[in-house]
C-alpha cells in the first residue's frame, strides 16, 4: 500500500515557496481557498520512490504567535492538522530574519527540514553555508535549493521521504538557563504527557496554574513574560546565524542597492515607474496586434468558412448555420481574437513582479498613500486590480483595521482590468490614430478616480490615524522564462475558459432574444430590442444612443469583455456574408504564411525605438465597419470610460458585499454608476463640441 506524505511548506513571504513548489509537483498543482477564507491555498501532488507527497504551500508569516489572517491560517494548520513533515524555506540573503519563524517551528518539535533557497544568490554576495555543519546542529537536514530552476528539489524530495520514514524530531532548542529551568519545571508538573518546548512556552506566557516560574522570570529578567521569550527566540536565532552561515565584508553596494538608488528616487522614480508602465502597453499592443489580426483572420477565413461549408455538405437547414455564424463566430470567436493581448499582457506583469520590481511600485507610491491616509501596503491590493478586481479586493484581507479595508477596496475596481483592456483596445484601434495613448490615458483616469473616492471618503465617512507598516523590498531577480510563461498561461487559460462558457452562454441568450419571436421582419422588433430602447434614454446623453449597443451592455455586468461578444452577435445579423467556395488545402496554406507573418512584424516591433500606432485597416471590412457606424470618436471614448468607471463585474460585486458588507457593496455600485455616467456625459458633451 502506497504511503501518503502530508508536506507543510512553511517560510516568510517572497522566499520562494511557490515557485518550489512548481518545480516539484510541476503540472498536478491545485489552486483554490482555505476552508471559511478568501486566502488562496496552493497544493501540490507527486509520487516518488513509491510515496505519494502532498505539498500543502502554506501562507508567507514572519511568526506563529497568530494575528493576521494568514498566520491563523498556518498555525491551525500546523497544529491540528500536524503535517508529516515541515518544510522551512528560507532565503538564504536574508536566513537572519527568516531563523526568527524556524526558531518557532523548531519549538513545535516535529520532522523538519530546511531548504536554503536562492542558494546563488547568496554566493554572488559571498555568503557561504556549510548545509552538513548546520543541519548536524539540528539534527536535520538542511538542503541548498534554487527556485528559479529547481537545483536541489530532488535532494529535498529524498529528504522529505527520509524525515518522513525516521520521524525524528529535531534537536530541542536550547534557551537560556533561568528558561530552560522554568520550563522543566513546568513539564515536570504536567499531568497530561510529555509536552513540546512550544505547548510549555504558550503555559510558561500564559501562567496556567500556578505562576512561580512566570513571577521568576519577570523578577530576574525585569521584563514582562513576553519580551523575555521574544528576545530568547531572537538570541538563539542569531546565535545560528553566526555559527552557521559566514559572509565576506562587501566592498561596494551590492547590485540591488545600485539599482534602487535610481528606481526608488522620490521624483526620478516616479517618473521611471510611469515609463515602465507606458512600455508595458507599448510592448502589449506592438507584439500581439498582429497576432490578432492573424486570429481574426483565421476564424474569419479559414474556421468559419470550414465549418458551414461541412454543414452545407450535411444539410443543415437555415437555423445552424445562422447561429454558428451570429453566436459562435460572431460572439465568442470575437473575443478570442485578444488572446494574443491578454497572453501578452500577464506575461510582462509576472516579469515585472518576478523580477523584484513590483513591490518597489507599492514603496514608490507610498507617500501618495499617505496623504490618503493608508500606507503603501494598500498599494499591493491595487496593483492585484490591473490583473484582476476579483482577487484584489480578497488581498485587503492583510489590511490591518477594517477603514484601511474598506478605502483600498472603493478603489480597487476603478483599476482596470485585462477585461477591460480588451473592450478598450477593440474601441481605441478603431476610432483613434494613437490608440496606446488613449488607453494609457484611461488607465490613468482609473487611478486619478481611484484616488479621490479614497481622498473623499478619508475626510467623511472613514476618518482615523494613519497606520504604518514596514514594506520589505526583496532583490532584484532574473526571472525564468519558464516560470513567467506558466504564470501567463494560466491566465490565458481562465480567459478561454470564461469564453467556453460565459461569453458562450451570455452569446446564446443575445442570440435568442435577437431572434424573438420567430419570422421576425426586423430586428429592431426583437425582445433584444426592446430591453436596449428601454435603457437607452438614460445612456444617450453619454453618446449611446443605438440600442445595439444599450443592450450590449447589459450581459457585460457578468464580464466586461462580453460587451464584444454580444456585439458582435447583434452586429454580426447585419454583415454582409461572401458566398465563396471553400477549398482546404489553399486556405490553410494561406493562414500558415500569415502566421510566418504575423511572426516576423511582432519581433521587429521589438526593435522599433519609436512607439508604434495600431491602426485599423484603411480597408478593414465586416463586423468592425458594422459596429463602427454606431459611434464616433467622441461616443467611443464616452463608452470605454463608462465601463473603466462603472464597477468592474458581477463578481467583484459579490467580494466586496461578502468582504465589507452589503451595504457597502450597493453603496459602491450606485456610486459608481454615478461617477462613471458623470465623466462620460462630460466627456462626450466637450470631445463633440470640438
Amino acid at each position: 500500500m502506497t504511503r501518503t506524505i502530508k508536506v507543510a511548506l512553511a517560510g516568510n513571504p517572497n522566499v520562494g515557496k511557490t515557485t518550489l513548489l512548481n518545480h516539484a509537483a510541476k503540472t498536478n498543482l491545485k489552486v483554490g481557498n482555505w476552508a471559511g477564507v478568501t486566502v488562496e491555498k496552493r497544493e501540490g501532488f507527486l509520487s516518488y520512490n513509491g510515496f505519494d507527497i502532498h505539498f500543502i504551500d502554506l501562507p508567507g508569516i514572519y511568526t506563529l504567535e497568530p494575528i493576521s489572517e494568514d498566520e491563523w491560517i498556518a498555525y491551525n494548520f500546523i497544529s491540528e492538522e500536524k503535517p508529516d513533515v515541515i518544510v522551512d524555506v528560507i532565503e538564504t540573503t536574508n536566513a537572519e530574519r527568516d531563523l526568527l519563524l524556524t526558531t518557532e517551528l523548531l519549538e513545535l518539535e516535529r520532522p523538519m527540514i530546511i531548504a536554503l533557497n536562492m542558494s546563488d544568490e547568496a554566493k554572488k554576495l559571498g555568503i557561504q553555508v556549510d548545509s552538513i555543519h548546520t543541519g548536524e546542529l539540528l539534527d536535520i537536514p538542511v538542503i541548498k535549493t534554487n527556485g528559479r530552476n529547481g537545483d536541489g528539489v530532488k535532494e529535498l524530495l529524498d529528504a522529505i521521504v527520509a524525515s518522513a520514514e525516521a520521524h525524528r524530531p529535531p534537536k530541542t532548542v536550547r534557551y537560556s538557563e533561568q528558561v530552560e529551568q522554568a520550563l522543566g519545571s513546568l513539564e515536570k508538573r504536567n499531568h497530561d504527557g510529555k509536552m513540546d518546548k512550544r505547548a510549555l512556552l504558550k503555559m510558561l506566557i500564559e501562567g496556567n496554574g500556578r505562576n512561580e516560574e512566570k513571577a521568576s522570570l519577570e523578577k530576574f529578567f525585569r521584563k514582562d513574560i513576553n519580551s523575555i521569550i521574544k528576545d530568547e527566540r531572537y538570541a538563539f536565532a542569531h546565535g545560528f546565524y553566526n555559527e552557521s552561515f559566514k559572509r565576506r565584508k562587501p566592498t561596494a553596494r551590492d547590485l540591488t542597492d545600485r539599482i534602487d538608488k535610481v528606481l526608488l528616487h522620490p521624483i526620478l522614480g516616479f517618473f521611471i515607474f510611469l515609463l515602465v508602465m507606458f512600455l508595458l502597453f507599448k510592448i502589449s499592443f506592438d507584439f500581439s496586434t498582429p497576432f490578432m489580426n492573424w486570429t481574426q483572420g483565421l476564424i474569419d477565413n479559414f474556421f468559419s468558412p470550414l465549418v458551414l461549408s461541412l454543414l452545407s455538405d450535411i444539410g443543415a437547414g437555415k437555423w445552424l448555420p445562422q447561429f454558428f455564424s451570429q453566436a459562435i463566430v460572431g460572439g465568442v470567436g470575437f473575443v478570442i481574437t485578444f488572446v494574443p493581448l491578454i497572453g501578452m499582457i500577464y506575461f510582462l506583469i509576472a516579469l515585472l513582479e518576478m523580477s523584484g520590481y513590483m513591490p518597489r511600485i507599492a514603496f514608490i507610491m507610498d507617500r501618495f498613500m499617505h496623504r490618503l491616509g493608508l500606507h503603501g501596503k494598500g498599494m499591493i491590493p491595487l496593483l492585484l486590480g490591473f490583473g484582476c478586481n476579483v482577487p484584489a479586493v480578497m488581498a485587503t484581507r492583510t489590511l490591518e483595521n477594517k477603514r484601511d479595508k474598506l478605502l483600498v477596496m472603493a478603489m480597487i475596481p476603478f483599476m482596470s482590468c485585462p477585461a477591460r483592456l480588451v473592450v478598450f483596445s477593440f474601441f481605441a484601434v478603431m476610432f483613434f490614430v494613437h490608440p496606446a495613448m488613449v488607453i494609457f490615458s484611461l488607465y490613468l483616469l482609473g487611478i486619478a478616480i481611484g484616488l479621490l473616492t479614497a481622498f473623499f471618503l478619508r475626510k467623511t465617512a472613514y476618518r482615523g490615524r494613519l497606520s504604518h507598516f514596514v514594506m520589505e523590498l526583496p532583490p532584484y531577480r532574473v526571472p525564468r522564462l519558464r516560470t513567467v510563461l506558466q504564470i501567463a498561461w494560466v491566465q490565458v487559460k481562465s480567459f478561454m475558459y470564461r469564453a467556453g462558457t460565459v461569453i458562450f452562454a451570455a452569446s446564446v441568450v443575445i442570440w435568442v432574444l435577437l431572434n424573438t419571436p420567430p419570422n421576425l421582419k426586423s430586428q429592431s422588433d426583437s425582445a433584444a430590442a426592446y430591453v436596449g430602447k428601454a435603457i437607452t434614454p438614460v445612456l444617450q446623453p453619454i453618446g449611446i444612443k443605438d440600442w445595439r449597443i444599450s443592450t450590449s451592455l447589459i450581459p457585460a455586468f457578468l464580464a466586461r469583455e462580453i460587451v464584444l461578444s454580444s456585439m458582435g452577435t447583434i452586429y454580426s445579423v447585419d454583415v454582409q456574408k461572401k458566398n465563396t467556395e471553400f477549398h482546404f488545402l489553399p486556405a490553410l496554406e494561406v493562414q500558415m504564411k500569415g502566421f510566418a507573418s504575423a511572426t516576423k512584424e511582432s519581433f521587429m516591433s521589438l526593435l522599433t525605438p519609436s512607439i508604434q500606432t495600431l491602426q485599423a485597416d484603411e480597408g478593414d471590412q465586416g463586423l468592425r465597419s458594422v459596429i463602427r457606424s454606431s459611434f464616433t470618436p467622441a461616443s467611443a471614448l464616452s463608452f470605454m470610460i463608462f465601463l473603466l468607471l462603472y464597477t468592474s463585474c458581477l463578481a467583484t460585486v459579490a467580494v466586496m458585499a461578502r468582504e465589507g458588507g452589503k451595504k457597502f457593496a450597493f453603496l459602491f455600485l450606485a456610486y459608481s454608476f454615478v461617477m462613471a455616467w458623470g465623466v462620460a456625459f462630460v466627456v462626450y458633451q466637450v470631445g463633440s463640441l470640438l
